[in-house]
């Protein structure tokens, strides 16, 4: 008889008040469940199933990929020039720099250039973050470097940050496409495009502050003191020529054989001014107006000159300074951080504000 039976009993006879008894047996009754053969059958039944199964829920292996990890140069390249007629805006950034990505944003907006806008996200944090925003204008070119270590100007992080700009603007003109690169502690006033007159190869903006003529000279200023001249790399335009790869790639071999040394805490400025100042009479230049593209220097130091060029000025890079909370509180004081009060013109909207807080 099955331990989950109960013995089957016959219903009492007509006119019989109770059941019969006997004396020379005990009535059957059910036996009970928990006996030790049945406790051992279950404990040896749950050992084999602990064995055989695993612990919990089941889960997957691995976190599904994220499909922007896939996501390559040539096909966010692509995607961005679609937008732009051939010219991509470059940027790039790791995750301390998102709101000042964000501000730019805001300005390349207002001059009808935001689409054609191609970050390179330098984490995978980053890269999530602008794509799950704006999708398809981050892309992530590895190997990514430290985050952390890639935003305070002088380390070896940022160092290793800023080396890897020549490689980037490269691989981008030998897809065939143009290429405007901006550090983003800058802001757009007006669009720069006007201003790339000419056929030439690549157009930059001096770095120096003296005051120069409004109809000054577009060629490469003569070396300064330290035998170079004092270009700066923040903010580049280059054609898919010949002449504009020799000067990247030169700038890639002054990088390898200038590293950086807790001596010489260099970035990637020294290295740009010696490729060209070495590719001289090779390379079709073209300095862009100082009053149009003032450096930092000149435009939030010298009061006089600001007033005299009113009007005039198109792009303002915020260097001469170094913090991210000393960027931010001279924008402010010019009425150029734009995100306090504008964040939902950015493309981003006020996903990266929240950043602000942490830098």
């Amino acid at each position: 008889m099955s331990l989950h039976q109960r013995p089957h009993q016959k219903p009492p006879a007509a006119g019989d008040s109770l059941p019969v008894s006997s004396s020379s047996s005990a009535p059957s009754r059910p036996l009970p469940l928990l006996t030790l053969p049945y406790l051992f059958s279950l404990l040896a039944l749950l050992l084999f199933a602990a064995l055989l199964l695993p612990w919990g829920p089941a889960r997957p292996s691995s976190a599904p990929a994220s499909p922007w990890r896939a996501y390559t140069l040539q096909e966010a390249a692509a995607f961005a020039a679609a937008a732009g007629n051939g010219t991509v805006l470059l940027a790039a950034v790791s995750g301390p720099y998102l709101p000042f990505l964000s501000n730019w944003l805001i300005s390349v907006r207002r001059a009808g250039r935001a689409d054609q806008v191609l970050v390179i996200a330098e984490d995978y944090e980053t890269l999530e973050r602008i794509n799950a925003a704006w999708p398809g204008h981050a892309v992530l070119v590895p190997p990514a470097p430290d985050a952390q270590a890639a935003h305070k100007f002088g380390s070896q992080g940022f160092f290793n940050f800023t080396s890897r700009r020549p490689r980037h603007l490269l691989q981008i003109l030998e897809l065939g496409h143009s290429v405007m690169y901006n550090d983003v502690d800058m802001v757009w006033l007006a669009d720069p495009f006007p201003y790339l007159v000419g056929d030439h190869d690549v157009y930059f903006m001096d770095d120096m502050t003296p005051v120069k003529p409004l109809d000054h000279l577009h060629e490469l200023p003569p070396p300064g003191k330290k035998g170079r001249t004092y270009i700066c790399s923040c903010m580049i335009f280059l054609r898919p020529t010949e002449g504009a790869k020799l000067l990247l790639r030169k700038w890639i071999e002054e990088l390898k054989e200038q590293p950086w040394s807790k001596q010489r805490k260099s970035n990637d400025q020294p290295a740009f001014n010696w490729a060209l100042n070495k590719t001289a009479g090779q390379v079709d230049v073209y300095l862009l107006p100082q009053s149009a593209f003032p450096t930092g220097g000149l435009y939030f130091k010298n009061k006089t000159w600001v007033k005299e060029t009113k009007g005039k000025h198109v792009i303002i890079h915020n260097n001469y300074i170094t913090g991210f909370e000393k960027k931010i509180k001279r924008f402010r004081g010019h009425g150029l951080w734009l995100v306090d009060e504008h964040s939902n013109e950015s493309p981003l909207g006020r996903h990266a504000i929240k950043y602000q807080r942490r830098v």
